[in-house]
């Protein structure tokens, strides 16, 4: 069944890994489910050009989000998924109709933050005014609400734990932003790999990691993004299967809309970020297509009404370092040092 007519149907995935297949409508030996996601930012707006490019003169660069965007729209029907797009704020004030498309083609809508700052860097209440200003902004141009967030580069990590209470209070019921990975910008290493439940102060909050898979007794990303570019692809993919297979985990993936835009302005970066940052922009089109077509996926919202119904999934402190053990058992174990993002 489609991830779109799944959503007519009415039906969902299950955050326990041997139950997803059967709660699709699949045999016992079918796979979990992916579940593709956006960031939608353009190509200036990345952390790693923060050096080179000052937010107040965002307006100056030229934008190519829109039809990068478009393009990824078009992907998404010929597959027939429903995505779930994390949008920055700033993007949503300024282009309200690229948000509006989105909506119309019949994808979910979550926020990216407004001004993509790394949490770890701001005070509470600077994260808290960022969130509030970008979840109205996309808010108003949808018409509808926004309930999933995603931090700029994954930025949720130890030190920032205290930003979950705060997306609660905001009125997110998920968040897709801990990385269990280790990273040295991001990541918290010996968090769980499968969907989960966070307690904070002001409730509790569903958390839907990027996809991982066991190399060698640590976790290593293999989430798409700046991953699928740089690693091999075949790499990739038998991850993605060991993952959703042999784990029978969710795979949650990520791209941005300027990774499928070989044709971007070039920025003055060092050697090191322009690697990062331009490398395979011109195979990420294909490698995506190739990925989206071999998956099963499912939209995010599903996942996380599945997730509300499994037994014994009690939420756990935000603060918790320990691993949970999921409904049934899965492999842990430890991220794996990395620099992409």
């Amino acid at each position: 069944m489609s991830a779109r007519s799944e959503e007519r149907a009415g039906g969902a995935a299950a955050v326990d890994g041997a139950d997803i297949p059967r709660a699709l409508g699949a045999s016992a030996a079918a796979p979990a489910p992916a579940v593709f996601t956006v960031d939608v930012e353009d190509y200036y707006q990345v952390a790693a050009f923060r050096s080179l490019v000052r937010r107040r003169d965002w307006d100056w660069y030229p934008s190519r989000v829109e039809g990068n965007v478009a393009r990824l729209l078009d992907l998404c029907d010929e597959h027939d998924i429903v995505g779930m797009w994390f949008i920055l704020g700033w993007e949503a004030e300024r282009r309200p109709e690229m948000v509006r498309r989105i909506a119309a083609r019949g994808h979910e809508l979550g926020c990216h933050s407004y001004w993509h700052r790394e949490i770890y860097n701001l005070a509470p209440e600077e994260f808290r005014e960022d969130t509030r200003r970008a979840k109205a902004a996309i808010e108003d141009a949808a018409g509808r609400a926004v309930v999933g967030y995603r931090a700029p580069s994954f930025s949720i990590t130890k030190r920032s734990l205290w930003a979950l209470d705060i997306l609660v209070e905001c009125g997110f019921t998920f968040d897709s932003s801990i990385f269990p990975v280790r990273h040295p910008n991001y990541g918290i290493p010996d968090a769980p790999h499968y969907p989960h439940r966070l307690r904070t102060a002001s409730g509790s909050i569903w958390e839907l990691p990027p996809a991982t898979a066991p190399l060698c007794g640590r976790r290593v990303a293999v989430a798409g993004g700046g991953y699928l570019r740089q690693f091999p692809f075949s790499f990739v993919r038998a991850g993605l299967d060991r993952l959703t297979r042999g784990e029978r985990h969710p795979a949650v993936l990520y791209v941005h809309p300027w990774e499928i835009d070989p044709g971007q302005p070039r920025l003055a970066a060092g050697w090191l970020t322009r690697q990062r940052h331009y490398r395979s922009l011109g195979r990420m089109s294909g490698r995506l297509a190739t990925l989206l077509g071999a998956l099963q996926f499912c939209s995010a919202s599903a996942l996380v009404r599945e997730c509300r119904k499994t037994p014994g999934a009690a939420a756990m402190p935000a603060e918790a370092t320990h691993r949970p053990e999921p409904a049934r058992g899965a492999e842990g174990a430890q991220g794996v040092a990395g620099s992409i993002e």
